[in-house]
């Protein structure tokens, strides 16, 4: 059995979108591709598909492997056509993505809701013989058909079928909107004492922006001018550092404004998509759609509940303490109180700098984006035994920014897996966020090969500077480890059986175990030197320094938490039983539970529902506490290597071992419940992560 890396390969030279194979041609693919590469591949679909559904048998080989083979090439192709558009979007891949849509949702709708196939699946269920791997696809795919319909008939399907389509168009409507509403609003400024007390690498950026406006105008950091959008990457470290209170309330105000007026305005759209999901629910025999939504996942809703409840009570003591800190500090400068949301980053990093003496800029000059990488390799290559190897050049990529590795294992030098890697901010195309993304699944090839796994990783970093390479935030850094913990998770896979190989068939609520997991080396100490180095002295981070940090790590963590069970807490309630009568309904239950969970004052008229792409233009719809659920599973797992001794290294690539042949390399192919058991010994205990929090008082008490 031999890994296989695939180039670029078409059937069709003049489209190379059209039945794909192995690695996408990205510097051949543009929108003009789409349609006709698409509409041919689904009729093709649509064809093989009536062959296979009249001649379907109970047999592994008929009712799963030969339908994957019919559609992997147009999932193949569809995929390449939404990461480019995540990555590299424009109107005329906008405009094609929308025409093909309906059609591609119709088949799948038609494959979903094949009685055919349904009743091959469930009789071959009930047969012998099966593996594990095999009875978790069988499970999923019987869930599918049902959540898909396929017990529907009649007027209840058509309605269904239309519901599915509108959805799926009104979630493409939602993010368009949210990205040309993102770049519709700026402010630049001439003056030097406008960016007065605002940081070099802040004022670096808003003058790399102002010139990409301005092309034929000179901007430098010191003198301007300078341009700031609502690109996240700028807005966070705006609002932390720049002092001027009435620009940070402007900014705060319009970022949670985005998409909500004119013709961006996605309030309607809020409503409407909350309305469907609720009626999708009820005609599929759930009482709401966070029950849907739970069925294919780890917990049920009264367990969620009672998870988020149980950290709001553990976090709002904590928060009211950090609250009262930062007010404490902001009175000294006499600032006007109570503090609003736009002043607590602010004044969050003042208290931090005196407390800790940690200054972001001090921080940025020693994270160099390619020493972080080197860092990072380092750490994966010590715990889990593989090499990160770089291949720039090798395959095509659609930004030159872009970079290729090939991931090995570090004992035999087999290739196991590859990715890409688009580190920076691109306001102009791409869509914001961090995200990864599978490119490749590891499937067995015919003639006995294995593909390897590839994934995309998207980060949204500061780029490079005239003459300085990218200087990361450390929230910049976590991120990178985070979206790299989930590309591990998909390239370490050891299962063969394709639905449930990487992350593929992961229960959704336990898909961020690997992700959250890989922040905590951002903290350890021998990492943390590894992938440091001043960018004037080349001097590795000093000790102190790193002992401050790590000190700073659960400062303001209680009100980070609380901001995030908002979010939580809000999106299983929008989903559990809630059906708004007008758009307006939907941002008062967000009030509500942002009066009753943060200690923050509400901002009337904020209304960053419109912007919560998570949840209505992505897959966390009731969901999105799967955040916090898997971090009661990171936290615990991670003690698991506290316990040995992070500094006893060989004791430390044991439990490695055994967290890449549990986690990391089962993938889908059982429940995550028991893979967890295998590699703890034991279910996850929520106590880890309220010690991680430094929620430990409330635990004592």
């Amino acid at each position: 059995m031999t890994p296989c890396l695939l180039l670029p390969q078409t059937p069709d030279p003049t489209n190379p979108l059209y039945r794909p194979a192995g690695l996408p041609a990205f510097d051949r693919i543009l929108p003009e591709h789409v349609v006709p590469a698409m509409e041919r591949m689904l009729e093709e679909a649509e064809t093989g598909f009536s062959a296979l559904e009249a001649s379907v048998q109970p047999t592994w080989r008929s009712a799963v492997e030969a339908l994957d083979d019919l559609m992997r090439p147009l999932g193949a192709a569809w995929g390449i056509v939404h990461h480019l558009q995540g990555v590299q979007a424009s109107d005329p891949l906008r405009e094609a993505i929308e025409a093909v849509q309906p059609r591609f949702v119709t088949l799948s709708l038609r494959v979903g809701q094949s009685r055919a196939f349904y009743d091959a699946l469930t009789a071959l269920r009930a047969s012998e013989g099966l593996s594990e791997a095999q009875v978790r696809v069988l499970d999923e795919r019987i869930r599918s058909a049902r959540h898909a319909g396929v017990a529907l008939d009649g007027s209840a399907r058509d309605r269904f079928n239309e519901i599915s389509q509108e959805l799926a168009q009104a979630g493409l409507h939602f993010a368009h909107h949210v990205l040309d509403a993102t770049k519709a609003v700026s402010w630049e400024w001439t003056d030097p004492t406008d960016m007065d007390g605002a940081p070099e690498t802040l004022r670096a950026q808003l003058a790399q922006a102002y010139k990409r406006a301005h092309p034929e105008a000179e901007a430098t950091a010191a003198q301007g001018p300078w341009r700031m959008t609502l690109e996240r990457a700028l807005v966070a470290p705006f609002l932390e550092h720049v002092p001027d209170r009435a620009k940070r309330e402007a900014v705060y105000r319009a970022y949670g404004h985005i998409a909500t007026e004119g013709a961006h305005d996605n309030g309607p759209l809020v409503q409407r998509i909350l309305c469907l999901r609720d009626e999708k629910a009820k005609l599929l025999g759930y009482p709401t759609y966070a029950a849907l939504s739970t069925a294919s996942k780890m917990a049920e809703v009264p367990a969620i509940y009672d998870l988020l409840h149980q950290l709001r009570e553990a976090a709002r003591p904590a928060a009211r303490r950090e609250l009262t800190a930062l007010e404490e500090r902001a009175a000294r400068a006499d600032a006007p109180l109570p503090l609003m949301p736009w002043d607590v980053a602010f004044w969050r990093e003042r208290v931090k700098e005196e407390r800790f003496q940690i200054r972001d800029e001090e921080l940025r000059a020693y994270l160099q984006e390619p020493k972080v990488l080197e860092g990072l390799f380092a750490v994966v290559q010590d715990v889990f035994g593989v090499e990160v190897v770089a291949a720039d050049g090798q395959v095509p990529v659609w930004d030159p920014s872009v970079r290729f590795f090939h991931v090995r294992d570090a004992r035999s030098s087999e290739l196991v897996a590859a990715f890409y890697l688009d580190p920076y901010s691109r306001p102009e195309n791409k869509r914001a966020g961090a995200w990864m993304d599978t490119c490749l699944g590891r499937r067995r090839l015919e003639g006995g090969d294995t593909q390897v796994p590839v994934a995309y990783l998207v980060c949204n970093a500061t780029p490079p500077t005239p003459g300085r390479p990218a200087l990361l935030s450390f929230d910049e850094v976590t991120t990178l480890f985070h979206e790299f913990g989930h590309g591990l998770h998909h390239m370490l896979t050891r299962v063969d059986v394709e639905p449930v190989a990487g992350i593929d068939g992961v229960e959704w609520d336990a898909v961020e175990l690997p992700s959250q997991f890989m922040e905590n080396w951002c903290y350890d100490i021998p990492t943390l030197r590894g992938m440091t180095s001043h960018v004037e002295t080349g001097e590795p981070m000093p000790h102190d320094l790193i002992e401050r940090l790590r000190a700073a790590r659960t400062f303001c963590e209680g009100l980070a938490t609380l901001r995030q069970l908002v979010l939580g807490l809000t999106d299983l309630r929008l989903h559990d039983g809630f059906v708004p009568a007008s758009p307006d309904d939907a941002f008062r239950l967000q009030e509500g539970i942002e009066r009753e969970t943060s200690v923050l004052p509400f901002v009337e008229g904020y209304r960053q529902l419109c912007s919560f792409q998570h949840i209505f233009a992505g897959g966390y719809a009731a969901g999105y506490y799967s955040y916090k659920w898997a971090e009661v599973l990171s936290a615990d797992a991670f003690e698991a290597f506290e316990e040995v001794g992070l500094d006893n290294r060989e004791a430390l690539r044991e439990v490695g071992r055994r967290f890449r042949d549990t986690v990391l390399a089962l993938g889908g192919s059982r429940h995550p419940s028991a893979i967890y058991r295998d590699f703890r010994g034991r279910d996850a205990r929520p106590d880890a992560l309220f010690r991680q929090s430094g929620f430990t008082e409330t635990i004592d008490a």
